[in-house]
């Protein structure tokens, strides 16, 4: 069973299919290195792809120390994974928790042109309980969805938390597909979980704090998210308008997980993306077309 180690001495599964330029997928809190598998079967074709389970996600180590799970962690993280597999640069691909810390890896990794870590990112479904008028609560939210997987297990967060208001596209498309998912996620550690949720999901920053910064990201970008995925929505807005090399693609009649609600399509834009990418075509925004401010026409949203 392949394992690397990460700097502060987790081990981390991982998988590599294919060969050529490599793509690292970073997978969203519902999910596992499984989550990726059409994309896989897709792009190792052409690329080397790499899939691995985040710090508390089976089979990869679970700390027991909820203190060893942050947003600089997972963003660690995927540097871990290149220095281990001595991988100089690399594209980036994230969904939800796994786009925030494609975001993050952005801010923190390449803002150096040629010099920075990623060949691209690409962030979808990032920003649940990132706008300000609910971020509060969302911290609180998870805080107490860590004592209730403790309590109660997978199999009820898989049954409750799995079936959310943006999940249930991905169940009224494809029924096979969405048990698939339910079985993986009911297999993950409750205190690997509990502990994403109190140390990761309940204390990240909020991204509205963070628009100044992510002009300085200096990588091409790709944003997607499902139409219907409310949380995200406005949040992918922000990130197309703050990050200037950024793409936003909006997917219509879909949720949250669209890798696998939408295989087909999520695989085509990014197919798309990648090529233009590795042409030298996907430039910043034009200054002609840009918006007078990342925040649109309402302003700057308040906190709650």
């Amino acid at each position: 069973m392949p394992m690397l180690t990460t700097d502060d001495g987790v081990k981390l599964y991982y998988e590599e299919t294919g060969s050529g330029t490599p793509i690292v997928f970073v997978h969203e809190f519902a999910g596992d290195w499984r989550s990726w598998e059409p994309q896989v079967r897709y792009f190792a074709r052409r690329y080397r792809c790499i899939t691995y389970s985040a710090r508390g996600y089976l089979p990869s180590e679970v700390p027991e120390n909820w203190e060893m799970y942050s947003q600089e962690r997972w963003r660690d993280d995927i540097r871990c994974v290149l220095d281990a597999l001595k991988i100089a640069r690399a594209h980036v691909v994230g969904l939800s928790m796994g786009a925030f810390a494609t975001l993050h890896f952005g801010l923190k990794y390449c803002t150096a042109g040629e010099k920075s870590r990623a060949l691209s990112l690409t962030m979808a479904g990032c920003g649940s309980g990132a706008h300000p008028a609910v971020f509060r609560s969302f911290q609180k939210e998870a805080a107490g969805n860590a004592d209730a997987i403790l309590r109660e297990g997978m199999g009820r967060l898989a049954a409750t938390y799995g079936h959310g208001p943006a999940r249930v596209q991905f169940l009224n498309k494809d029924p096979r597909g969405f048990d698939e998912y339910v079985k993986q996620f009911a297999e993950h550690s409750a205190q690997g979980s509990a502990n994403t949720m109190r140390g990761y999901q309940g204390r990240r920053p909020c991204i509205y704090e963070l628009s100044a910064e992510m002009g300085a990201i200096d990588v091409p970008a790709l944003v997607m998210t499902g139409d219907e995925d409310e949380p995200c929505l406005e949040p992918s807005l922000l990130l197309k308008r703050a990050i200037p090399k950024a793409g936003l693609v909006v997917f219509p009649r879909s949720g949250h997980g669209i890798n696998l609600e939408e295989p087909a399509m999520f695989n085509r834009h990014l197919d798309e993306f990648l090529h233009q990418v590795e042409a030298g075509r996907w430039d910043a925004r034009d200054p002609r077309a840009a918006v007078p401010s990342v925040w649109g026409p309402g302003g700057r949203p308040a906190m709650a």
